[in-house]
């Protein structure tokens, strides 16, 4: 028998949208308890206090967060985590990365409640769902460096965000309010479970899971 979804957390900036997107859950798979997050901070938040979801339904286009990052952060620390993605941005690469990232699903947006069924079905069965529609088979190199993202704790995934922003061990020490050669640590850390030798290549694979890595070729 298919497992049943009892909680959710949907992540998403749009109230309206995650009003309708709680009542089509309520509606066709009977979820009980849905909770809203309007971003990744909030969410992160929401399952360190709150009670476990069975399914996080999450908006990629984040107010705090870019691109694969939220969806990177948010297993970081909860590998097991089911996600699905409910995204308006759908190009197929996009699609295969969210995949490689560890998300269980991805439903467009724009979506009917049958498909948001069909997907629930698939996930409490342990399937994945896609979109339909052929997938880009171009990527390899897009998927291995998001799947290797994936690796890193919820910590490392802070760290090497601040690490595009172009911090400083000492500034980042001072932000996290730990430690410099705590810091100095992750940074190897992060590197190692990469594949990289230094941190400029740890951040250049941390910004193929942007956005700008799947925007429509010309």
């Amino acid at each position: 028998m298919s497992a049943s979804f009892n909680r959710a957390l949907i992540v998403d900036d749009h109230p309206l949208f995650c009003d309708a997107l709680a009542l089509t859950l309520r509606g066709i798979a009977g979820v009980a308890d849905v909770d809203c997050a309007h971003s990744l901070a909030a969410a992160l938040d929401r399952l360190e206090t709150a009670p476990r979801p069975d399914l996080v339904l999450l908006d990629l286009d984040l107010p705090d967060v870019e691109g694969l990052d939220g969806l990177v952060r948010l297993r970081a620390g909860q590998p097991d985590l089911l996600v699905l993605v409910v995204s308006s941005m759908t190009e197929p690469r996009l699609v295969r990365a969210a995949l490689a990232a560890g998300a269980a699903g991805f439903v467009p947006k724009h979506s009917g409640r049958e498909a948001f069924r069909a997907a629930l079905d698939a996930l409490s069965r342990g399937d994945r769902w896609l979109p339909h529609g052929p997938l880009a088979e171009d990527d390899d190199d897009t998927e291995s460096s998001v799947a290797r993202l994936t690796q890193l704790t919820r910590q490392q995934a802070r760290i090497l965000d601040l690490l595009c922003q172009g911090r400083l061990n000492k500034q980042i020490a001072w932000e996290l309010s730990i430690a410099e050669t705590t810091v100095k640590a992750h940074v190897t850390a992060i590197m190692r479970k990469l594949g990289v030798q230094s941190r400029t290549q740890a951040v250049l694979i941390a910004q193929q899971a942007k956005f700008t890595s799947f925007m429509p070729e010309a």
